[in-house]
């Protein structure tokens, strides 16, 4: 059993205590930021649509422009941090966030043109994939020097910024505003936090010497990023976010339909159930940091796993919709830890955390695009419950390969 982490056994931050709050406030600000920018976007879709006049097949080629910029994105990131370092690798990503919401805008309402929202989004894509790597790399890197668990709370302010992002969609749709005065609001509003937060970044890598890295041909950074996937006890930690990735992101798309047409319940009951699903993986994201430091992540893990796969079987199986609900809160609960563990578990080895952090961010990016079509390509066959039985093995997968996420020696007593 892992060892658990508490301040007094961690590594003396080796900068002022005071530096270190205002650059880990700046990350919370940060991947609230990246939550607000991806909501917006998802909650204007529908008036894109309509605007553009698009088919369900057009929407979906959008969608895969802005996956492609978001793999880019990913596999670009570490290069960025290594030759920009954290800050201003941060402010380009958040600037092309905010340029690509404001181009996407332009194309939907002031020149409607679908060929401008697909540039727009191949931009977006790009800044929030190489923003997603960066912002974990530093979370983590602030986590270690404050020597407390804080990654999950950094993700439930993504997901603050998520909630904030789409209740001012629903509040700008209902209120008539064009998509282009929307967009070009929250682009503004993106960037000229980001300006401010980032300044609270460090410049520099705390644990990369960047003054080489830049220096050292690209084949041989290219054959050192490669060189993290023969680490199996990183591909392990990839299967833990494939699991868990796989279960948020089923639920996501798919699980309020799986209550209106599996449980043959109401549209308003589904759109409320999606919403304790939410809500329970907003609640184990501030919780999960002070269980992960008093127990240490391998149990906190199993015990996420397990409260998926109850929470999982119960949804699936039960007509009862009180039960129906409490599976709901497990499976939120227990898919909430394993996206921000397995980012902090990637970033153990410092000098080559990027890389690392980038890996398991494209594993668990493939689980969020490959799944929920999946899903729905079996659900057509043999009903959305029975689909999500697919799931329930991955989760099982993930809490098996939970010992991977085992802390480091730095971070044990």
């Amino acid at each position: 059993m892992s060892e658990p982490t508490t301040p007094q056994t961690a590594p003396v931050a080796v900068r002022p205590r005071r530096e270190l709050l205002a650059w880990r406030n700046a990350i919370f600000v940060i991947f609230a930021l990246s939550g607000l920018s991806i909501a917006t976007w998802v909650a204007r879709l529908p008036a894109i649509r309509d605007n553009l006049d698009l088919t369900t097949g057009t929407v979906g080629l959008l969608i895969l422009g802005m996956s492609i910029g978001s793999i880019l994105g990913l596999v670009a990131s570490q290069h960025l941090l290594a030759r920009l370092g954290p800050r201003n690798g941060m402010r380009l990503t958040l600037g092309l966030v905010a340029a690509g919401l404001l181009l996407i805008g332009v194309g939907a309402s002031l020149v409607p043109l679908e060929g401008i929202v697909l540039v727009g989004l191949i931009i977006f894509g790009f800044g929030n994939g190489a923003l997603d790597v960066m912002m974990n790399v530093e979370g983590a890197a602030a986590e270690q020097e404050l020597g407390k668990t804080v990654m999950p709370l950094m993700h439930a302010c993504f997901s603050f910024g998520t909630v904030a992002g789409a209740g001012l969609g629903a509040l700008a749709s209902a209120a008539g505003v064009e998509v282009f005065w929307h967009a070009l609001i929250l682009a503004v509003v993106i960037a000229v936090a980001a300006v401010i937060a980032v300044r609270f970044v460090p410049a520099e890598q705390a644990v990369v010497d960047l003054d080489d890295a830049p220096k050292t041909p690209w084949r041989e950074r290219l054959r050192e990023s490669l060189s993290v996937w023969a680490d199996g006890r990183l591909i392990l930690i990839g299967v833990i976010m494939l699991g868990m990735a796989f279960a948020e992101g089923s639920a996501n798309d798919w699980l309020a339909l799986a209550v209106v047409d599996g449980h043959e319940q109401s549209n308003t009951t589904g759109a409320l159930v999606y919403g304790v699903f939410v809500t329970a993986m907003t609640v184990g994201r501030i919780v999960g940091g002070p269980l992960i430091d008093r127990f240490g992540r391998v149990p906190v893990l199993q015990v996420s796993a397990g409260a998926a796969i109850a929470g999982l079987v119960l949804f699936i199986l039960t007509p009862v919709t009180g039960l129906m609900v409490l599976g709901t809160v497990l499976w939120g609960l227990g898919a909430s830890l394993g996206f921000p563990v397995g980012m902090s578990a990637a970033a153990d080895d410092s000098k080559r955390a990027a890389a690392r952090v980038s890996a398991v961010a494209m594993i668990g990016y493939c689980a969020f695009l490959v799944g929920p079509p999946l899903i729905g390509i079996l659900g057509d066959s043999i009903g959305l419950l029975n689909a999500l039985f697919v799931v329930l093995v991955l989760i099982v997968l993930a809490g098996l390969a939970s010992p991977a996420a085992r802390e480091s020696s730095r971070r044990k007593r």
